[in-house]
């Protein structure tokens, strides 16, 4: 059923896991805030991918939201497992290093939260990481921290749209009130 994809586009996001000697990393679509104060995410992730076991395990994970220009990083990342590739290297994605958290981050990201996991929940065919963000780098031409805003003409974020389709947002009319 497709119905969960009236609430897209929504930014694509490399989540970066380690454990078992290896680092990984997962194209994530449903990757939300929750919480303002203290500062917490949620991802969704299937407990089928090789991802859910090392995030399971160590309990530690990076949100790195990217720009259009990864798609093709993107793709490889989350049409193939971390059990038979290293995706870093095939995606051609440079590691940088986590502040609070073992995973690392991905260099060139537009964002990069690095989170601890508080919580858990099964939700139908998949399972909610519900995290503290520990520490966060963002790209300051792309987001303007003291506002709080993207800079969507600079950030170029990259949306999915489900399936294979996403699209670029930079092109659009920013509407206040």
């Amino acid at each position: 059923m497709k119905v969960v994809r009236v609430l897209h586009p929504c930014p694509v996001t490399l989540v970066t896991c380690a454990g078992r000697g290896v680092d990984n990393v997962l194209a994530v679509a449903w990757a939300t805030p929750v919480s303002a104060d203290p500062p917490m995410v949620a991802v969704s992730i299937s407990p089928e991918r090789y991802s859910y076991g090392l995030i399971e395990e160590s309990g530690e994970f990076v949100v790195n939201v990217v720009s259009s220009e990864m798609l093709e990083a993107v793709w490889k990342c989350g049409s193939l497992s971390g059990r038979e590739v290293d995706k870093f290297e095939l995606a051609g994605l440079e590691k940088a290093p986590s502040e609070a958290v073992k995973p690392p981050r991905i260099k060139g990201a537009l964002a990069s939260l690095e989170c601890k996991v508080v919580g858990r929940m099964e939700a139908g065919d998949h399972v909610l990481f519900l995290a503290k963000v520990v520490a966060y780098h963002v790209d300051e031409e792309a987001f303007d921290v003291e506002k709080g805003l993207w800079r969507v003409e600079k950030a170029k974020l990259l949306m999915h749209l489900g399936g294979r389709n996403f699209m670029q947002l930079g092109d659009a009319k920013t509407l206040r009130i």
